[in-house]
Order: structure tokens, then C-alpha cells, then sequence
């Protein structure tokens, strides 16, 4: 089981994830949103394709860009669609 921690609090938990370059992707449904807001931000990955990032927020405490999804992932990364990848310099992530 792989779980992510912000400050003590549970933002992922699943034996399901996919890892991809070195990073582990959480089913949707394993994957507390309650503290999630969408952010603004987007990148391009040539291989993956477009990323969109949710920041977190809670109890006054504000993380940009925690973690990031591909909604419509291209082809060759079509296992990550309905995934969630954390920043690990930005949350605790424990297997």
C-alpha cells in the first residue's frame, strides 16, 4: 500500500498505483480531493501530454500545485488517465 501524508493528513492510500518515471500515479478513487482546489496552472509532456495541477487548502494552509493529472492523457500514457501524481518534495509518500 502507497499513501501520501500532507501534515498528517491522508491525501492518497492505494496498492493500485501506476509509476511512471519514477513517480506513483493514485486511482481517482483513491484520492482524497476534500482539500483540493484546481489551480491554473498547465504543463505540455511530449509523451504524456497535457497536465493540470490541484492546490491544496486547508484550515489556512495553502500548497500551489501539490499534485497533477493528464486528463486526456496520448496514447502511449494511457495508463495514468483518472491518475494522480503528488510532488514528492511537497508531501510525505510511504510504501
Amino acid at each position: 500500500m502507497v499513501s501520501v501524508k500532507y501534515n498528517g493528513t491522508v491525501l492518497a492510500e492505494s496498492d493500485k498505483t501506476v509509476v511512471v518515471e519514477g513517480n506513483h500515479y493514485f486511482p481517482l478513487d483513491s484520492v482524497n480531493r476534500e482539500h483540493f482546489k484546481d489551480s491554473s496552472t498547465s504543463t505540455f509532456c511530449p509523451w504524456k501530454g497535457t497536465a493540470s495541477y490541484y492546490s491544496y487548502e486547508s484550515a489556512g494552509d495553502k500548497v500551489d500545485d501539490i499534485a497533477w493529472y493528464y486528463a486526456q492523457p496520448k496514447e502511449k500514457a494511457a495508463q495514468i488517465k483518472d491518475h494522480v501524481a503528488f510532488y514528492k518534495s511537497k508531501v510525505e509518500i510511504s510504501s
